[in-house]
């Protein structure tokens, strides 16, 4: 028995040593992550905390603490509102669609600039195409008003020209939408390719030599060999993108959206805004949030198990 306890205890010293050597070992790395794990758990998880606000009668005055409870009072007068099934809907649709329509951009805007040959022309493109990431929905917002607007917009002055009609293209739901979703892919699209062409540069380039020498096509190779080597990456993004189902994104939804298209425009992130900022509203509003936050897991546990069963998970 004494034995025993002396070898445990020369394992836990061995341990504490062995543990002791690698921090010294990796201090460099530790100061600089040091600051990513300080900015992750005081804007990331110590808000978590703020949640208890959802089962409270929250007032500025009492504080969290001494607000009164109320329980799921809160999620009750939410959900018997008409006004937030419509909210949730339009939430639904718009992010859903988007992702629809602009995850496979990305996907393209890569493999058609890793088949550039030519280093200026491709580093030409890359720039302009990753431009628009940098600009702010504002900007964006600004752009799209001068193009499409219904008084001096670019786009009717010179339909108004040739057709001698005017077009309201921003206050129609069907061309807002395109609007919509198609700033969305020229903003992020470029940006998003980036992760891609890092995922296409690890592939064998013997692969693709040994496909020429098979008489295989650059079309078969990007087919046979492209998509499936970045198809690790891809399903990720894409699980990743569940996660973000909830949340259209309050700048671009803001900066595009009028009283005209309303029904459609309206969002969770709007809702935020405008009932609890603007409104004060703040438990109710905080209620909406923990909802918005457990669709999102449930959407990325189950898009996760399906990418589990063919292959291809996060975890």
């Amino acid at each position: 028995m004494k034995t025993t306890s002396l070898q445990m205890a020369a394992v836990q010293m061995n341990a504490r040593s062995s543990l002791g050597k690698r921090l010294r070992k990796n201090k460099t790395l530790i100061l600089m992550f040091l600051p990513v794990a300080v900015f992750f758990i005081v804007f990331r998880y110590l808000p978590i905390l703020g949640n208890v606000i959802a089962f409270k009668q929250y007032n500025l005055m009492h504080g969290i603490l001494g607000s009164p409870w109320v329980g799921v009072d809160n999620f009750r007068m939410l959900f018997s509102n008409p006004q937030t099934i419509n909210i949730i809907r339009n939430t639904l649709i718009l992010s859903v669609m988007g992702t629809v329509i602009g995850f496979p951009f990305p996907i393209i805007v890569a493999v058609m600039l890793n088949e550039v040959r030519r280093m200026w022309f491709k580093k030409s493109v890359q720039t302009l195409l990753y431009l628009p990431h940098f600009f702010s929905w504002v900007i964006i917002g600004g752009v799209v008003v001068t193009l499409f607007g219904s008084q001096a917009g670019i786009i009717n002055t010179l339909l108004l020209r040739m057709t001698g009609h005017e077009y309201k293209i921003l206050y129609e739901i069907g061309s807002w939408l395109t609007i919509f979703f198609g700033s969305s892919v020229w903003k992020e699209a470029g940006f998003g390719a980036i992760i891609y062409l890092a995922a296409i540069s690890s592939i064998d380039p013997n692969l693709y030599e040994a496909a020429s020498i098979d008489g295989a096509g650059k079309l078969r190779q990007i087919r046979s060999i492209t998509l499936p080597g970045i198809m690790p990456t891809a399903v990720i993004m894409l699980i990743l993108a569940m996660g973000r189902v909830m949340d259209v994104g309050f700048e671009q939804i803001y900066n595009l959206q009028n009283a005209a298209v309303s029904d459609i425009s309206s969002v969770i992130s709007t809702y935020l805004y405008a009932v609890g900022i603007q409104g004060g509203m703040y438990s109710l509003t905080t209620a909406m949030g923990l909802f918005e936050s457990l669709v999102a897991i449930i959407f990325v546990i189950a898009s996760n198990a399906i990418a589990r069963r063919l292959g291809h998970s996060l975890w």
